[in-house]
């Protein structure tokens, strides 16, 4: 078993089974971008960190740019609903 290191050190084997990166798009258009909170940047399929160091994927280098906002803006609306339910702030 051949083992290879990606940008972020982490070994990966090689050549056990074939792999499809569109496994579980819809599209099957592949080009996906993502965003590394290890690095801060957008990655996409062809050099991404592993998953537990990214966000997505996402169609575009933008919505990928823009990912931590959008967590933000999610946490913050899902805050505001639990408060609601809880009876808080009436």
């Amino acid at each position: 078993m051949e083992v290879v290191a990606t940008d972020c050190g982490d070994p990966v084997a090689v050549g056990l089974r074939p792999v499809h990166s569109d496994l579980m798009n819809d599209s099957g258009s592949g080009g996906h971008y993502y965003w590394c909170t290890r690095h801060h940047r957008v990655e996409t399929d062809a050099d991404v960190c592993p998953a537990k160091h990214v966000l997505g994927p996402y169609p575009s280098a933008a919505d990928a740019q823009n990912a931590l906002q959008k967590v933000q803006e999610r946490n913050e609306a899902w805050e505001a609903e639990d408060a609601r339910w809880a009876g808080e702030g009436n």
